[in-house]
């Protein structure tokens, strides 16, 4: 099966050896966004409910890139440098999606690239 990189002017540009996500079939994988402005590659300031909301921006521009949209997202894996921010994310994910809901996991990491405080990939499913 072949592997077709996808990428978004719309979405931050890599920021190391990796696609912004990669298509096989009807399946996307999607790397992993931070809270990165994609005209200036700064992380966006603000709490982490606009770092989130920056981060599904830049999952959705990445998602339409390959045809779909958040709808299509099977699975997102969000990654908090503190889960106390939880119930914040839940808050913001809300605002971006319907039931059915992706599956998701929810896991607390040491750091994240720049500093960052939330970091979102996802499965991506087109028709």
């Amino acid at each position: 099966m072949s592997r077709t990189p996808i990428t978004s002017p719309n979405a931050p540009a890599a920021i190391g050896p990796y696609s912004q996500a990669v298509r096989a079939g009807n399946t996307v994988f999607l790397s992993g966004q931070i809270p990165l402005d994609p005209a200036t590659g700064n992380l966006v300031g603000g709490d982490v409910a606009e770092q989130t909301r920056r981060v599904f921006d830049n999952l959705r521009a990445v998602c339409q890139a390959a045809g779909g949209d958040l709808d299509r997202l099977v699975r997102i894996g969000i990654y908090l440098t503190d889960l106390s921010h939880f119930a914040t994310v839940n808050a913001v994910m809300e605002e971006y999606f319907q039931a059915p809901y992706p599956a998701r996991s929810t896991i607390e990491v040491a750091g994240l690239p720049k500093g960052a405080e939330v970091e979102v990939d996802g499965i991506l499913v087109l028709d």
